[in-house]
């Protein structure tokens, strides 16, 4: 019986007790989602009860330790709602891990190409120089400000050209916008394989593959449910991670190998692509997490944060100088509709300057408030958002010793990069409340001290 929304309230008063306990406000759910504490209990009362050896062996502790491996990876497809017919789980370090085993191994060949839009993690982006070392050619479909959205038909423009690997997220981890997923059939009708971003995505919607049949989706289990970190999954259809010619073998991943002989045999499935020993200690933690997803309910669960989403937008909209003038803007969508629960933005001076986020960093601290400051490993979505051209990006390069404050004012940035808010099931209408007293704070400010730590990274 699923659990109904109003009781997630009630979550918060027992499964995250720690947050008001310590007078925390937990901002920042893309990055990592918060555990709950009988998700914690559950598996180390799992682990103190039972001995569990490394799963590549026959013996009763490697067996029952593969029985638990299998169960979760028979979860994650039942979760999913992914034919086992279909698709095949792979457990991976985190989505990144899984977009790494896609790109080394993704067969491009001479007339192909590696599409994908300006709105992409730097993980995905990073797949564009495997495509490179095999002579492929990388397109990027733009982005339109200001709400950040790709024109679908501009998408259908490039799905028509060519075909290839075509890479998107089904959120984006910048702004929050949603993407069709409607675009997968389209890419396919056209011939090209699909790599789904859906790590912004899965922690608060329903990802249903049962009805969209992306060719690989990656994920992180931690942005889900807080616990294990270190285990991700690539959720692959058969047919076509048969396709992928990995570059190496290693321990795990074949059945046998010769010394005297250049030969190996590949084992099957999964386990051609899980490298070495999985974190088989982690793995049933994942079962443990989705288990409770399910009991909440994936709708329950989107209807709450959005409500939540609703409300900090409206504070943001809402956030005005003396003299009237907006004290923040929004990068991306302004209203709840085809968007997620994360919310980038700036805080702005009466006179439109940006206030550097590294003093909003520092306000938010002091009032036990976790944000996200920077670009989010998103430097496309953030180009479109800051309005950043091609041709100031290719005069700022960084030079021998540059620091990334200088580089900063070279390309015309006017801050180090956004503050992204994002909130998830461990949310509640006080966290936006706290929020919205700590951006008064920000109202008539004219000037912030000059004793702000350098930028290390955006």
């Amino acid at each position: 019986m699923l659990e109904s929304p109003a009781t997630i309230e009630e979550l918060r008063r027992t499964e995250f007790a720690r947050l008001d306990a310590a007078g925390h406000v937990y901002l920042d759910h893309t990055g990592a989602g918060l555990y709950g504490e009988s998700q914690v209990l559950e598996h180390l009362e799992l682990l103190r009860r039972g001995v569990f050896g490394n799963p590549h062996s026959q013996n009763p502790t490697s067996s029952a330790m593969t029985k638990l491996v299998e169960s979760a990876r028979a979860a994650v497809l039942d979760f999913f709602r992914a034919s086992s017919d279909e698709y095949v789980a792979v457990f991976t370090q985190n989505a990144t891990g899984a977009l790494h085993l896609v790109g080394e191994a993704y067969p491009f060949r001479a007339g192909d190409r590696f599409l994908l839009t300006f709105d992409n993690h730097n993980s995905v982006n990073g797949v564009r120089e495997f495509a490179r070392a095999r002579g492929v050619e990388t397109t990027y479909v733009p982005s339109v400000a200001p709400e950040l959205r790709v024109d679908d038909t501009v998408m259908h423009r490039y799905l028509a050209d060519r075909h290839g690997l075509f890479a998107y997220p089904a959120q984006s981890n910048f702004s929050g916008v949603q993407h069709p997923l409607e675009w997968i059939e389209d890419a396919h009708e056209h011939g090209w394989d699909v790599l789904l971003d859906a790590a912004a995505f899965v922690p608060t919607n329903r990802l249903d593959l049962s009805v969209v049949h992306p060719d690989f989706a990656v994920l992180s289990f931690y942005k889900m449910f807080g616990w294990p970190t270190g285990v991700g999954a690539l959720i692959a259809r058969r047919e076509v991670l048969e396709k992928l010619e990995r570059p190496w073998f290693s321990g795990g991943t074949i059945v046998a190998a010769f010394v005297q002989r250049d030969w190996h045999q590949s084992a099957p499935g999964a386990a051609h692509f899980e490298d070495g020993t999985v974190d088989f200690l982690n793995i049933p933690a994942v079962e443990i997490g989705l288990r409770r997803l399910e009991r909440i309910g994936m709708d329950a669960v989107h209807d709450h944060v959005r409500g939540l989403t609703v409300m900090l937008l409206d504070v943001l909209e809402d956030l005005r100088h003396t003299d009237g003038s907006p004290a923040a803007v929004v990068y991306g969508p302004r209203t709840g509709e085809r968007r997620g629960a994360t919310v980038a933005f700036n805080f702005l001076h009466p006179d439109g300057r940006v206030v550097d986020e590294r003093y909003v960093d520092r306000v938010a601290r002091g009032h036990r408030i976790s944000l996200r400051t920077g670009c989010f490993c998103n430097p496309g979505a953030g180009e479109i958002a800051f309005t950043i051209a091609r041709e100031t990006l290719l005069g700022g390069e960084f030079g021998e010793g540059m620091a990334l404050d200088d580089y900063v004012h070279a390309i015309g940035l006017p801050s180090g990069g956004a503050v992204r808010a994002s909130l998830g099931l461990s949310s509640n209408r006080s966290d936006v409340e706290r929020f919205a007293a700590f951006a008064s704070e920000f109202l008539d400010l004219r000037a912030v001290p000059g004793d702000l730590p350098p930028r290390v990274g955006c």
